[in-house]
């Protein structure tokens, strides 16, 4: 299919609502790199490029058919952002029109981004006092982060709209840091190490997983340094029983597996597909684990009444931490999203603490950059337990919180984490 045409049906599918670019499925194409770069750039930039777009529809008019107003943002990110040609992009674009079935919109689509490419400069000093459109991010996101992070909002703002890195974890169990970044410069792959996870490594440029070295026999693993502190906060021991709960895809259940010998890792998620990847990918690096698919709050649905030693909690969140991997969070998400979210949070965190034993530790995880999602409820959850005591984290990364800390995103490091360290001691 058309790369243009299917990148406006994916960007119209994000827009009203059905579905993300993590879960959409995208059409075969001669341009699968290009119908990347449109979608998620499209959308990454698409404070701006509505804004455009509702100047440059300035007339009032019947709402456009939802793909043909992607496609028109789809041919705005090519002339604002990409190197191509203009009058190529103009012209592949109007051809879309075609392709999608709407040969109807082929003179509007060319009016429109003609129009563009003449008055430029004019609409691009009208969008420019706007905040949305500058920060790239809704008014209640931006709202919400300027609030909880104030003067360091704008860095958050530049590091959401940032081309995120390629980070990768090194089984320890088959290799080195050192020695797998030897492999690499072998290779003609240039990375350098990470420097807050031990095992991590930046590579200079995205791969293709298939062009790394010892991928498929289980060497490394594509996975956020941010993400990767998660183990090692956890701090797994030989012999123990470990939870990993909403644990697909599993980075971290199987950072934990690489990381120490428990006595059983059990992996538990909701949605049976997702663990379907985390068997993939146990079975890649030659690890074991016990998997359930359940609702780790319906306690009656999987656990088996003996305890666990150590719990990580990773809970569902509105994903503000990772919006440069995931762009399509600044449409999909609301704020009336939150408080539900944090009502679920707070009932997760509430019967997982029940599988805990007493003297064990449950670390509570978010890619969050929302206090309501983080601190909020942990300190909740602190004043209803007596059982429960907060440890503080002493780390040479983030940022020191109340119950906990906060990894804020970087432009040229890692995404966004809320972490925070609980121990089950004897209830007073």
């Amino acid at each position: 299919m058309d790369a243009r045409a299917a990148a406006a049906r994916l960007v119209a599918a994000v827009r009203t609502g059905r579905g993300s670019l993590a879960t959409l499925p995208f059409p075969a194409t001669g341009e699968a790199s290009l119908l990347r770069e449109l979608c998620y750039g499209t959308l990454r930039h698409h404070e701006a490029l509505a804004a455009l777009l509702a100047r440059l529809l300035h007339r009032p008019r019947k709402r456009l058919d939802p793909e043909v107003e992607a496609l028109l943002l789809v041919g705005l990110y090519q002339l604002r952002e990409l190197a191509l040609p203009a009058h190529a992009a103009v012209h592949r674009t109007v051809d879309a029109t075609a392709a999608l079935g709407k040969p109807w919109a082929r003179g509007l689509v060319n009016a429109l981004l003609r129009r563009y490419q003449r008055e430029r400069a004019a609409l691009e000093e009208a969008i420019a006092a706007l905040p949305a459109a500058r920060t790239l991010h809704p008014d209640w996101l931006r709202e919400r982060i300027a609030a909880a992070w104030g003067e360091r909002a704008e860095a958050i703002f530049a590091a959401n709209n940032a081309r995120p890195p390629m980070t990768l974890r090194v089984n320890r169990r088959r290799t080195s840091r050192e020695a797998y970044l030897e492999r690499l410069a072998a290779a003609d792959i240039a990375a350098r190490p990470a420097p807050l996870a031990p095992e991590g490594i930046y590579l200079a440029e995205p791969r293709e997983v298939a062009a790394l070295p010892g991928f498929a026999e289980g060497w490394a693993s594509v996975q956020d340094e941010g993400a990767q502190l998660a183990a090692h906060l956890l701090a797994p021991a030989g012999g123990e029983r470990i939870l990993d709960a909403c644990a697909a895809p599993g980075g971290k259940s199987c950072h934990l597996l690489e990381i120490a010998a428990p006595r059983e890792l059990v992996a538990l998620d909701l949605d049976g597909e997702r663990l379907r990847r985390l068997a993939e990918n146990l079975a890649r690096l030659g690890l074991s684990a016990t998997l359930l698919a359940a609702d780790a709050a319906d306690l009656a649905s999987w656990w088996d009444g003996t305890p666990f030693d150590r719990v990580l909690l990773d809970v569902p969140c509105t994903g503000t931490g990772v919006i440069r991997r995931h762009p399509d969070i600044r449409l999909l998400r609301r704020p009336e999203d939150v408080p539900p979210l944090a009502a679920a949070q707070a009932r997760l965190l509430e019967n997982l603490w029940r599988v805990l034993r007493p003297g064990g530790t449950l670390l509570y995880a978010t890619c969050s950059v929302l206090p309501e999602e983080n601190d909020a409820v942990v300190a909740a959850f602190a004043a209803r337990h007596a059982d429960c005591r907060v440890v503080p984290i002493a780390a040479p990364w983030g940022l020191p919180t109340a119950q906990g800390r906060q990894l804020l995103p970087a432009a040229d490091g890692s995404d966004g984490f809320y972490y925070a360290l609980l121990e089950k001691t004897a209830a007073a």
